[in-house]
C-alpha cells in the first residue's frame, strides 16, 4: 500500500485552517465572501501555502478546479489541450471554473504569452491561480492580467506563525500516535522556518521509528547523506532519481555536507574537482525551474566523473 504523504493527508480545505499572517487571511477571506475570486499571481519562498490557498478558496466556493505544475507540465500540449479542454467547458457545479498553476515561473517566456491568451479567451467561464517563487521570470503580460499578493511574513508576526505551525505538528503527531519531544518539533520548525510543506515531510520522515526524540534531526542528517552517497557510489542512476523525488531533499543541504565531507570519500584529485562542480551547480540552482533536476544532475556528474576512496 503507498503511503499517504501527510501534507496531503493533513492539507488545510478552508483558510480558516490555514497557518498564514491575519491580514492575509482577511484578504482571502473577504474575496470568498464576496462571492469571486480574481486571476491571482500568489508569490512567495517554496511551502509558504500558495497552493493551499489556492485549492482551499476553490473548496470553500465549491468551484471546479484543475493543477497544473508549470515546472513540470507547462508544455505546449499542456496548455493547448489540457486547459483548453478544461477552461472551455462549463462546470458541472455551475459558476467558474478555475485553473491553479504551480510553479509559473517554470513556464518558458515562449509559453507565458499562450497562457495569457488564454486567460482571455476563457475569462468569462474560467479564472487563472498561479503560484511563483520568482515572479521576475513571469511576464508582464502576465502581472497585469493578475492581483498579485506576496507571502511576506513581518518580523512581528514571525513568532505567532512559528507557535502555530508548531501546534499544527504537534496535533498530526498525534493523530498518527508517534511519541515525540516538543523541543525537537520546535527546533525543527526553526529549521525550516518559513516552509512548512518541507517541516512536515522532514517530521514523516523522522517518525519511522515511532518516535520523535533529540537525536533524530543529526542521525536522520547522516543517514539521508550516507544514502545519497552510497546510490553515487554504486551509479543508481534510476534510484538516484527517485530518491530524490521522493525525499524532498533540500540540494543546499546536500551541496555543503558533500563539501563537508569531500576529504573522506573522494581521492585529492577528485575531492578538488567536486568543489568546482558544487560551485557549478549551486550557480545553476539560483536559474533552475525545477531543483530536483538540478541536484539530480549534480549527483550523476559527480557519480560518473569523480573517483571514490
Amino acid at each position: 500500500m503507498e503511503e499517504i504523504l501527510w501534507v496531503e493527508k493533513y492539507r488545510p480545505r478552508s483558510i480558516r485552517e490555514t497557518i498564514l499572517p491575519d491580514r492575509h487571511k482577511k484578504t482571502f477571506q473577504a474575496m470568498i465572501e464576496g462571492g469571486s475570486i480574481p486571476n491571482l499571481l500568489l508569490v512567495g519562498s517554496a511551502g509558504v501555502g500558495k497552493t493551499t490557498i489556492a485549492k482551499a478558496m476553490c473548496d470553500q466556493l465549491d468551484c471546479s478546479f484543475m493543477v497544473i505544475n508549470g515546472s513540470l507540465d507547462g508544455t505546449k500540449d499542456t496548455l493547448r489541450n489540457e486547459i483548453r479542454d478544461f477552461a472551455s467547458t462549463t462546470s458541472m457545479h455551475g459558476g467558474r471554473k478555475f485553473v491553479i498553476l504551480d510553479e509559473a515561473d517554470g513556464l518558458t517566456h515562449n509559453m507565458q504569452p499562450a497562457l495569457r491568451n488564454f486567460m482571455e479567451e476563457f475569462s468569462s467561464n474560467c479564472g487563472f491561480i498561479l503560484t511563483a517563487n520568482r515572479p521576475h521570470k513571469i511576464i508582464p503580460e502576465l502581472h497585469s492580467r493578475c492581483t498579485t499578493i506576496q507571502f511576506d511574513i513581518q518580523s512581528g508576526e514571525r513568532k505567532d506563525i512559528m507557535k502555530k505551525t508548531a501546534r499544527r505538528l504537534f496535533s498530526i503527531l498525534d493523530k498518527e500516535e508517534i511519541e515525540y519531544d516538543e523541543k525537537t518539533v520546535v527546533a525543527l520548525v526553526a529549521k525550516h522556518f518559513p516552509d512548512i510543506r518541507k517541516t512536515i515531510n522532514d517530521l514523516q520522515r523522522y517518525s519511522v521509528n515511532g518516535a520523535i526524540d533529540s537525536g533524530i534531526l543529526v542521525n536522520f542528517d547522516k543517514i539521508l547523506l550516507n544514502n545519497v552517497i552510497e546510490l553515487m557510489k554504486g551509479k543508481k542512476f534510476s534510484e538516484m532519481r527517485k530518491f530524490v523525488a521522493e525525499n524532498d531533499i533540500d540540494a543546499q543541504e546536500i551541496y555543503d555536507k558533500l563539501y563537508e565531507v569531500a576529504g573522506d570519500h573522494f581521492k585529492p584529485s577528485s575531492a578538488a574537482q567536486l568543489v568546482v562542480l558544487l560551485a557549478k551547480y549551486q550557480d545553476m540552482a539560483t536559474r533552475a525551474p525545477n531543483q530536483d533536476i538540478t541536484l539530480c544532475a549534480a549527483l550523476l556528474e559527480i557519480s560518473a566523473t569523480l573517483e571514490w576512496k
